[in-house]
């Protein structure tokens, strides 16, 4: 069997080689995951070519400060939402250069999750100049699982957008 990290870093490797051949930057935005997402970008030799910034906005706080997104819209659709998870994706492209962004919000657990989002939701958003697109996923698993989890989703998910040219 492959190993889960490899594969990651592979999937990572991959989309550095698409945004490189297409001169696009990308920004991530993160809560649940801690910056996992983006600590598995930068483990690829030559990320600096294409990967801007990433954002760890774990409390609602950080997300208002940060990406700009509203006090209003987390009291209203709360932090694990779609409307949360564009408008980190949006913060993340308005607070950097880059094109294209992924957010990831979500309850990883073991502890936090309600009967709307337990344990294991997940919404991901990637956003473009012309392009938006968001995903509720729900993985069961430990917090190891779920962020890991959580991380090739959006991965994957990039990967295949960008192969469908919709960057």
């Amino acid at each position: 069997m492959a190993n889960p990290v490899s594969q990651t870093h592979q999937l990572a490797k991959q989309i550095g080689d698409k945004l490189k051949q297409h001169h696009l930057l990308l920004a991530t935005a993160e809560s649940c995951t801690g910056g996992q997402l983006a600590q598995t970008i930068t483990s690829i030799p030559g990320t600096s070519a294409w990967f801007e910034r990433g954002f760890i906005t774990y409390s609602n706080l950080s997300k208002q400060q940060m990406l700009g997104v509203n006090e209003t819209l987390l009291n209203q659709y709360g932090p694990v939402s779609e409307e949360t998870a564009i408008a980190m994706a949006t913060g993340a492209l308005n607070n950097s250069a880059a094109q294209i962004s992924i957010s990831i919000t979500g309850i990883a657990g073991p502890n936090g999750g309600t009967e709307k989002n337990p344990v294991g939701t997940l919404w991901t958003a990637w956003v473009g100049k012309d392009f938006n697109k968001t995903l509720c996923q729900h993985h069961s698993g430990d917090r190891l699982i779920i962020r890991y989890n959580a991380v090739e989703f959006a991965l994957q998910t990039l990967l295949n957008l960008l192969n469908e040219n919709y960057f």
